[in-house]
């Protein structure tokens, strides 16, 4: 591939392998990347239905609304197989919101009411929009109903109720852990986040939110507190789809997507995110979490990923559009990516 201009993160020629994969890439691409007109994206966006993986996906719903038979696992499930099954439920929602189904299609209202109506967690069969016990599971929950247009209220409200004494969740509360968990935390900042953008914002879930990115920040996204090491060498590798799994390019994202400006303290994890960039001008897909799937979204490890690369490219133009002493490679008034 060619370079083009002078910022080796905005290559058109990346940026067309991108949008050549799949509708699902092609208007995040247009819309994250190259501020393409409304009309434009809205366009793109819409085959998301009826092309690609986001058709495949929902094609492999049953009849009666559940993928793979279960909400969390699924039905039947012996619980001897490698990694984890990413075929039910709550994962392929999860997928489908990523790949950025039109929560207005036709399809998309059709397989969350079946979901509504149908779907019962394994836990104790409570119905899927009531969500569960685990604090990560109803994160997520929120997320999936915020984004789709099912009232999930009263679950927003007991997770606020379940936060823990220094900012964050934990999924282990249950079994009297009283500290925060990095993996949990992010699943419920994501659902809490999908809850404002679609509700606007309110005091009580913005404080939440708050205190729980300051837990993330005081730790630089990444290390212990006390020592300043690295906490989890897993926390430093970009798998995708991500699931219920912590990294920094996923907590970027997230702070890009709550429209917060840049904090200097995610200035070491920008950096770890730039120094994954390949010199043709893409990053890896360094992990394929094991497991039953659908189909591989990318693979295999190693090779080029247009979904790390896309996170990327639109971490690092939220973060140099924001950071004043740095040159942005994007027009800031206009989004517009620089053609040379």
């Amino acid at each position: 591939m060619s370079t083009q201009g002078p910022c080796n993160v905005f290559r058109v020629d990346v940026l067309q392998w991108m949008k050549e994969a799949d509708p699902a890439l092609r208007w995040q691409v247009l819309l994250d990347l190259e501020g393409a007109p409304a009309n434009q994206v809205g366009a793109a966006r819409a085959h998301v239905e009826n092309q690609g993986w986001g058709v495949r996906l929902l094609d492999a719903q049953g009849p009666n609304g559940l993928w793979d038979g279960g909400a969390c696992f699924p039905s039947p499930y012996a619980g001897d197989e490698p990694g984890q099954p990413w075929t039910p439920t709550m994962h392929t929602l999860q997928t489908l919101q990523i790949l950025g189904l039109e929560p207005s299609s036709r399809r998309a209202q059709r397989a969350i009411s079946l979901v509504a109506e149908n779907a019962r967690w394994e836990h104790a069969g409570q119905r899927y929009f009531d969500g569960e016990v685990e604090p990560c599971i109803n994160g997520r929950t929120i997320e999936t109903g915020a984004y789709f247009g099912v009232d999930v209220a009263p679950l927003v409200e007991r997770l606020l109720n379940e936060r823990q004494p220094d900012g964050g969740w934990n999924c282990e509360a249950e079994n009297g852990s009283v500290v925060t968990s990095i993996d949990t935390t992010i699943n419920v900042l994501d659902g809490l986040l999908a809850y404002e953008l679609a509700k606007g914002a309110k005091q009580e879930i913005t404080e939440a939110r708050q205190a729980a990115e300051e837990y993330l920040l005081e730790r630089a996204l990444f290390r212990r507190k006390t020592t300043g090491e690295v906490a989890h060498a897993d926390f430093l590798v970009f798998g995708f789809p991500y699931y219920w799994r912590y990294d920094i390019l996923r907590s970027l994202d997230y702070f890009r997507r709550s429209r917060s400006k840049p904090d200097p303290r995610m200035a070491d994890a920008i950096e770890i995110v730039r120094s994954k960039q390949q010199p043709d001008g893409t990053w890896p897909l360094e992990r394929i979490y094991p497991g039953r799937v659908h189909f591989h979204i990318e693979e295999p490890e190693g090779s080029p990923s247009r979904w790390n690369t896309l996170r990327a490219m639109r971490v690092l133009a939220w973060w140099e559009r924001g950071t004043p002493t740095e040159v942005s490679p994007a027009d800031p008034e206009s989004g517009r990516v620089p053609r040379g």
